[in-house]
């Protein structure tokens, strides 16, 4: 039996790969959980520094444990919990026994970890929508910082994620713990920091705040969820939260003045519309990605402000490029074929791209559409949540796989999603169905006359169900 206790060292708070090492060779050499004393370098080693350092794996493969527990270590590790590295090495334990450990959810062991992961999970959710960067200067120019206070050590995991969609920025997001930088082409960790070292404000959150209180709709409004998904801790970083206390003063007001003149108005006012051109102008000067350099224009989305259904394709074409319409070329001219078929007007919809600037590959005097890659989804994908944030759409279509990436945030297969709504972050539903261009690709005469007929079967199936929705 094992009697001497070991301590493992961890590099950081975070350290999957030095977790998974250290419990590796302890497992080989046969320690159990008890016998382990797990720390972080920089956090108190001193007081067990006399400790044996844990063993070594052995040289060759070691035993496999399933994915879905890899998985699920990289979350847990990230919880501010200092018990986690210890459960993880027992649950670790446990399935080299038995690989059907993780399954067996009533476990308190497992469905403690899980819990944790869906905790780390969700912080870094709020670091995502809560993130608000502020527009400074230094030395090199522009630089955009952000403080965010995490509740786990979610930093460095979801660096990823604002270099992915903030890519062409140069950005620093202050934590107390850590922090990271962007230059444009790499990414850097620094200490720790205070919230008085990031910026209160700039001269852009005064347009934002305007934004904000023309689509704050009080009828909406349900304070105990709201301040569930988005503690008051939070609400110092936000600009539109210093708005919060006056549109929920006059909410009952305003509610009942809706409700008076909902007869006699539309239910889309006139801010709406205001607003809209103002996001409008603003993507005309996008230059979030590099598609800006080549394509002839900004083509933004367009139609009813008060729609049915919302559609999202995937980029504009060659003729939308000229145009600055969406829809309006070959591919256009099939999906407006095909809603008047599934009876749907299209002036009642509100129809857009998942990119809006025309992606292609010159090939004498032809421009070839070329596919939008990860980053340019990302970027582009802010004007989609703009767009969706200010029509509230009760129903949204994703036409192709590239608008499913865009407003799901990660790659579907279309054939296992197609027949089935999903529920986007607001709350909303999406549907899935092919491209028009799709169809369009098709060789065989006879498939593209079927794949055609299942497309508006599609459609149809998606106008009774926006019908449901509105009544």
């Amino acid at each position: 039996m094992i009697l001497e206790t070991y301590r493992a060292l961890l590099a950081t708070a975070d350290d999957f790969e030095g977790w998974r090492d250290a419990a590796r060779g302890l497992a080989e050499a046969g320690v159990p959980p008890s016998a382990v004393s797990w720390q972080v370098m920089g956090q108190g080693t001193d007081l067990f520094g006399w400790l044996p350092d844990a063993p070594l794996a052995p040289p060759g493969p070691s035993f496999a444990v399933p994915r879905p527990f890899i998985d699920l270590a990289k979350a847990a590790i990230c919880h501010s919990n200092p018990e986690r590295f210890g459960l993880l090495y027992g649950l670790l334990l446990k399935l080299r026994d038995d690989r059907l450990a993780m399954e067996d959810r009533a476990n308190p062991l497992v469905e403690r970890l899980h819990q944790m992961a869906k905790e780390v999970r969700r912080d870094a959710h709020k670091m995502h929508a809560f993130v608000r960067f502020r527009e400074v200067k230094d030395e090199e120019g522009v630089r955009f910082v952000a403080w965010f206070e995490p509740d786990h050590h979610i930093v460095r995991r979801e660096a990823g994620f604002f270099v992915r969609r903030f890519s062409n920025m140069r950005w620093s997001i202050l934590t107390p713990e850590q922090s990271i930088h962007w230059d444009g082409t790499r990414l850097t960790e620094g200490p720790g920091a205070r919230r008085a070292d990031a910026p209160d404000g700039d001269p852009v959150e005064e347009t934002w705040k305007t934004y904000y209180a023309s689509i704050f709709n009080p009828a909406r409004v349900k304070v105990k969820a709201m301040t569930k998904e988005m503690p008051k801790k939070y609400w110092r970083n936000m600009p539109e939260t210093a708005l919060i206390g006056d549109l929920l003063a006059g909410a009952q007001a305003r509610e009942a003045a809706m409700i008076e003149r909902s007869e006699a108005m539309p239910r889309r006012s006139s801010n709406i519309a205001a607003s809209w051109e103002a996001l409008k102008a603003e993507a005309a000067r996008c230059t979030r990605c590099k598609l800006y350099k080549c394509a002839t224009q900004t083509v933004f989305g367009e139609g009813s402000l008060d729609p049915t259904i919302l559609f999202v394709g995937e980029q504009p074409g060659d003729q939308e490029d000229l145009a600055g319409h969406p829809f309006v070329g070959p591919a256009g001219q099939l999906f407006d074929a095909a809603l008047q078929e599934a009876g749907i007007d299209r002036s009642t919809t509100y129809v857009t791209n998942a990119v809006k600037h025309f992606k292609f590959v010159q090939r004498g005097k032809r421009r070839v559409h070329s596919k939008p890659d990860a980053g340019e989804i990302e970027a582009c994908r802010w004007w989609i949540e703009q767009e969706r944030g200010l029509i509230k759409p009760p129903l949204t279509v994703a036409l192709g796989a590239t608008a499913a990436r865009s407003l799901i945030g990660k790659i579907v297969t279309i054939s296992k999603v197609r027949d089935e709504p999903l529920t986007l972050a607001d709350g909303s539903e999406c549907w899935i169905t092919v491209h028009p261009s799709f169809l369009l690709r098709l060789p065989d005469e006879e498939a593209r006359l079927s794949e055609r007929a299942r497309f508006v079967d599609d459609l149809k199936r998606v106008r009774k169900r926006a019908t449901q929705l509105i009544r």
